[in-house]
């Protein structure tokens, strides 16, 4: 009988994908969820992290968690308040699920976590693999502190496997969802300078990656991003190659990115070259590793 997976954050846009494909392939699912969902097939338990409530029959006949809960890293302008929401999101919401697993008899095994790309910030053109410092930004920060608490179930017997993701491209959401809009409209135009590396993964890519590590002994971290990396602007040329539409505009300058986002214009000026290597050593194949091959499903 397959494994029965827990998931939080299943209703985000890996994590929907994600439920489909684990019962697709006849694994039980069940959610952590804010809210009750209506999903065939799937159980929802509730929790609560800021009141510090959860189901505790949530991780009965568990075998496997999958974290994915957090806060949204760019819904909203990074304020002291809302940078502590975002760590917090995803610390306390796993040391909720530990406590729990103190407490209560369970069968579970392994903890896969997203993590972030964000850990290695912006280095320029240096490539960075699982084995590079993190950043000393917040972006860095809020990834180590991630990380090291979902760390913490290695103390309860538990094997941890963290995924480093980069941006997840789909047109359901996100970041290619929001750069092509005005592309559509006849208004794309290039990031900053264009220059700056983006850590990309093909949504389902991103989601393969998670069943292999659900089905193989994979622990420690890897990262969760294509094999070839691209700039800002071959990303936002690619888009418009095949959106049939021109970019006519000039650059928007990093200043103006600046000011108006402020602190959080990071997550787009900043530079990120990522290394798959480990996680093609591992064994993964990637379905889309280039960026034209990937842009051309979505939009197909």
């Amino acid at each position: 009988m397959n494994k029965h997976i827990l998931i939080t954050g299943g209703t985000g846009l890996v994590g929907k994908k994600l439920t489909g494909l684990l019962l697709e392939k006849g694994y039980q699912v069940s959610l952590l969820s804010r809210m009750e969902k209506n999903i065939p097939n799937v159980k929802t338990y509730l929790w609560d992290v800021d009141k510090g409530m959860i189901d505790k029959n949530c991780i009965t006949g568990v075998d496997l968690i999958v974290h994915l809960a957090g806060e949204g890293i760019a819904e909203k302008r990074w304020t002291d308040d809302r940078k502590k929401e975002i760590t917090e999101s995803r610390t306390r919401s796993i040391k909720l699920i530990y406590d729990l697993l103190k407490q209560q008899p369970h069968q579970v095994k392994k903890v896969i976590s997203a993590s972030a790309t964000g850990y290695y910030s912006d280095r320029g053109d240096d490539l960075m693999t699982e084995e590079s410092a993190p950043a000393g930004d917040f972006l860095g920060k809020c990834c180590i502190d991630w990380e090291q608490a979902v760390d913490e179930g290695e103390s309860l017997g538990l094997e941890i496997l963290k995924f480093r993701t980069g941006v997840v491209l789909t047109d359901d959401g996100g970041a290619l969802k929001q750069l092509a809009l005005p592309i559509k409209f006849g208004f794309g135009t290039v990031l900053g300078s264009g220059k700056q590396w983006i850590p990309w993964i093909h949504l389902q890519d991103a989601i393969d990656l998670y069943l292999f590590g659900i089905e193989n002994q994979l622990t420690g971290v890897y990262n969760m991003v294509a094999p070839n990396p691209v700039t800002n602007e071959k990303l936002t040329v690619a888009a418009a190659i095949q959106l049939h539409r021109p970019l006519w505009l000039p650059h928007v300058p990093a200043v103006a990115l600046k000011l108006i986002l402020g602190e959080m214009s990071a997550v787009v000026l900043g530079s990120t070259k990522v290394s798959a290597a480990k996680t093609e050593q591992a064994g993964f194949r990637f379905k889309y590793p280039l960026i034209k091959d990937a842009i051309r499903e979505i939009y197909a």
